[in-house]
């Protein structure tokens, strides 16, 4: 029961938070209701709470599946995409058209045939490294990096990182403490510059939240 409490606990935080992270209005609480009771809050529009949904929806995937990403694959990848961004008007399956990014001059790789190869590179990559935490890591940057998807594709990686730290047994993170601001200066200093020294400080901080404020 406890486990249960503490897993319900952080899918409202994670689906709270990485909702905000694109945007969301949504409160805390009011994403507590929506989750627990499915009652829209008032003044919002209708994609707002779907996108939410679809995280728990997601959250709710990796948990009962989470055996199935000890490695990971561009199958796996899609599949968390689809779920987060089902009902909002995003195309499924990886892109085949450009994307830019606001607030960086950075320019994702274009063709689907260069990006199903870039994926299936990075992933490979990814199941090559010992230390479950830099597989982790490494999901949350590539994806983001590469950009598969016309949209939901940093929704896409915090999801998919959280999958590959439960497949190794470890505590997900919910990402509640990290200030908005630095998120999306950490993704772009590793979009400009490939460094991730930024984006890995806020990582280890939010696991060391998740540790002492989970399960």
């Amino acid at each position: 029961m406890f486990i249960k409490k503490e897993v319900e606990r952080l899918t409202i935080d994670l689906s709270w938070k990485s909702s905000r992270l694109e945007g969301n209005t949504y409160s805390l609480f009011d994403t507590e209701i929506l989750i627990k009771e499915r009652i829209e809050a008032k003044g919002h529009q209708k994609e707002e709470a779907i996108m939410i949904l679809n995280h728990k929806n997601a959250i709710d995937y990796i948990f009962e599946q989470k055996k199935e990403f000890k490695k990971s694959d561009l199958f796996h990848v899609k599949k968390i995409h689809e779920l987060l961004t089902r009902g909002l008007n995003v195309r499924s399956g990886v892109r085949n058209i450009p994307v830019r990014i606001v607030g960086t001059r950075y320019a994702p790789l274009s063709g689907k045939t260069k990006i199903v190869k870039m994926m299936d590179s990075a992933m490979s990559k990814i199941n090559s490294l010992d230390e479950p935490f830099l597989k982790s890591l490494a999901a949350a940057l590539m994806i983001s990096y590469i950009q598969p998807f016309e949209d939901g594709n940093k929704r896409t990686a915090r999801i998919m990182a959280n999958a590959v730290l439960l497949a190794h047994g470890i505590c997900p993170i919910s990402y509640r403490s990290v200030d908005e601001t630095d998120y999306k200066k950490a993704v772009v200093l590793f979009y400009e510059q490939n460094s991730a020294r930024f984006f890995r400080e806020l990582f280890v901080d939010q696991f060391k939240f998740a540790v002492n404020n989970y399960f």
